[in-house]
């Protein structure tokens, strides 16, 4: 049997003291009570947003200046938060496993994504619930998804996407057995300078496809995506979208540019091994993330993690949004 294997962690930018934790855990049994608690509900979201008022005073303060700035890694690690470990049930090991009803680890990711923005889901993807788990599955350990427990390669989140998540949020409930399922990141601030000038014009033209991410099922594409640029916005701080499993190259010049941001952002990644109680928040916008692999061992104690997407402007994506919910139906 493989023993646990070691590594360096990366220290949290914030970690709950017990007090404050507690707190936390008192405000996400509140929204597991009170005759309303289906996640996806309007209602729901509506208390998980005024719950997110009363989050202790350094976790609302840690999420406003990284909605601010997200810094130059793009990611925002949080520890000490509680999960309800002894009154958690198997880790789900079914495809398109989500979280319909709150709990306490469903309903904190809630407040923290309220505090950030609000939450949001893709119709296509795990049925549009807004807590979704990201747990191995039998049979579909090479699924190159949050399904899979071979490497996942770097991407953007939903990036072929017109209203892509700003910040993609994931809490550790369980740590795989082995201790060697770590989440990759790599952000564009440290990954630019690595890039040389011809390397960044070609990035920052619109010789790229993007298609949907296996996780979005067979046919989601529809029409063929247009073509966009890997990098936007700034020349001096630009936004990523790409997905190296689903990004073509169309010119010779693009894919010269896209292997040279793939060296860039390995050159420059983290790795974070996540342990119960740990929520890291990605900055779609300005990283890519992927993960390392891991064995499962499908005996209801593997790793499990709850994932849900946030916008800073939900407005801006209501043209998807039947009856202005959450969930984005195309």
């Amino acid at each position: 049997m493989p023993g646990t294997t070691q590594h360096t962690p990366v220290a949290a930018d914030l970690n709950l003291d017990p007090a404050d934790a507690t707190t936390c855990e008192r405000l996400a049994r509140t929204l597991c009570t009170g005759g309303c608690e289906a996640v996806d509900s309007p209602e729901w979201v509506a208390r998980a947003r005024d719950a997110s008022d009363e989050l202790p005073l350094p976790l609302r303060r840690a999420l406003r200046r990284f909605r601010r700035h997200s810094g130059p890694h793009g990611t925002l690690l949080i520890g000490g938060l509680p999960v309800d470990q002894p009154a958690l049930p198997p880790t789900p090991a079914v495809p398109g496993s989500v979280q319909r009803r709150a709990t306490v680890p469903a309903a904190l990711l809630a407040m923290v994504a309220c505090g950030l923005g609000e939450p949001h889901a893709y119709l296509a993807e795990k049925s549009g619930a807004l807590v979704q788990d990201v747990v191995p599955v039998p049979g579909q350990e090479s699924f190159h998804g949050n399904a899979g427990s071979a490497p996942l390669s770097f991407h953007s989140e939903n990036g072929f996407h017109p209203h892509p998540p700003d910040y993609v949020v994931f809490l550790c409930l369980r740590a795989d057995h082995d201790r060697t399922a770590g989440l990759r990141v790599a952000g564009i601030r440290q990954a630019l300078p690595l890039l040389t000038p011809a390397g960044r014009e070609a990035l920052f033209a619109p010789e790229f496809r993007t298609a949907p991410p296996p996780s979005f099922g067979p046919g989601a594409s529809g029409a063929e995506p247009e073509p966009r640029p890997v990098l936007s916005g700034a020349a001096e701080d630009p936004d990523i979208h790409m997905a190296q499993l689903v990004t073509t190259p169309l010119t010779p010049r693009a894919a010269a540019a896209l292997a040279e941001f793939g060296r860039a952002v390995e050159a420059t990644a983290r790795t974070l091994y996540l342990t119960p109680g740990d929520l890291v928040v990605l900055d779609n916008r300005v990283t890519v993330h992927g993960r390392t692999a891991f064995q499962p061992r499908y005996d209801g104690a593997d790793r499990w993690l709850h994932r849900t997407y946030v916008t800073t402007d939900l407005r801006r994506s209501r043209d998807h949004r039947p009856d202005d919910g959450h969930v984005l139906a195309r």
